[in-house]
């Protein structure tokens, strides 16, 4: 069975390159897609495909994360995002087997009301855009160590008189050695493309390619987590404010380590028990992202702590992406055959 999975990896790895690489006049969209829905993984920067936890909520991110320890697990999850937005959605997985699992999920995305103006400046009226994402994700055991999953998307998004629609899917890999706690993935996150279009321009679903590694640091209770994302293009280029003496103006910065740390998420965890942990993290790209709108130290920086008792866990994550708004993540979950 192993070789048809790696085979079927790297083939589904060849198409959405190509796919990537020969799409024209178009743009990418969708960016919600990569928005998480776990506390934990937004503890750690936003993006982790590592995480070893019984936890439904962590199939957006890797699909070959969740597996038959899920124990008819429902979870829900509440995001307050950047003063407007609010994320909310609800997930079920449970184990199929002894080697298998599989978990449903939605999500709503509201980003707030705006007013709306016709193409002579007339006002419109009040609008309020948003996203639904449907999820289907499905893993299986390669071996001891190798677990493999997918995960399906169809994105309907709504923004005043317009409205689109999307499929993708994610296809991932974990290693995990649990003697050395070494946790290594491979995803390749959201191959796909628009259905129904906003108007006569295209819009492409975000296509990345992600690796992961999480260890524990000797047999101290801390892990430490580096995750590289955007890995289908090298230039991230980002913009800054310089002063040349006519006023504050947007300036390109490009240069080989900022490139190169605008690929790279680091985290640390501290977990002392399976019952608790406390999650640091620093994602450059969202610090200089923020440049250009006067960020502030803790920008790039997020937080996070989780506690599970018998059947029932909670986790919250918090980050200031700007110095005059914030991020919290709040999530819930349920292990219902724990409680039977």
């Amino acid at each position: 069975m192993r070789l048809p999975f790696i085979t079927y990896l790297t083939g589904a790895f060849m198409l959405a390159s190509a796919a990537t690489a020969l799409a024209e006049n178009t743009g990418d969209g969708y960016g919600f897609l990569n928005i998480p829905t776990s506390s934990h993984v937004f503890a750690l920067g936003g993006n982790n495909i590592t995480i070893i936890d019984a936890d439904v909520t962590l199939a957006d991110q890797n699909p070959a994360l969740i597996g038959p320890e899920l124990d008819k697990q429902v979870a829900v999850n509440y995001m307050y995002y950047m003063s407007s937005g609010n994320f909310a959605g609800v997930r079920y997985g449970m184990g199929a087997g002894e080697h298998s699992a599989w978990a449903i999920g939605m999500r709503y995305l509201n980003y707030g009301s705006f007013d709306g103006y016709d193409e002579f400046g007339t006002p419109t009226g009040t609008f309020t855009p948003s996203d639904l994402v449907f999820e289907g994700t499905y893993s299986r055991d390669i071996s001891a160590r190798w677990r493999g999953g997918v995960n399906f998307k169809m994105a309907y998004s709504s923004y005043e008189q317009y409205s689109a629609f999307a499929l993708a899917a994610d296809l991932g890999v974990n290693y995990y050695d649990d003697e050395r706690d070494l946790s290594f993935s491979v995803v390749l996150k959201n191959m796909g493309g628009q259905v129904k279009r906003f108007n006569n321009r295209y819009v492409r679903v975000p296509f990345d390619i992600q690796i992961g590694y999480m260890q524990a640091i000797g047999t101290s209770p801390f892990q430490i987590s580096i995750t590289a994302d955007n890995l289908t293009r090298w230039n991230i280029p980002y913009y800054d404010y310089k002063d040349e003496g006519t006023g504050d103006l947007l300036h390109e910065k490009r240069s080989f380590f900022s490139n190169l740390f605008r690929h790279l998420i680091f985290g640390i965890q501290f977990e002392p028990s399976e019952k608790f942990y406390a999650a640091l993290a620093y994602n450059y790209k969202t610090h200089s992202d923020m440049s250009a709108f006067h960020s502030s130290f803790f920008s790039g920086f997020s937080l996070g702590a989780g506690f599970r008792t018998r059947g029932f866990s909670v986790g919250a994550s918090y980050a200031m992406p700007h110095k005059s708004a914030s991020s919290l993540m709040i999530n819930l979950s349920c292990s219902i055959g724990e409680l039977l």
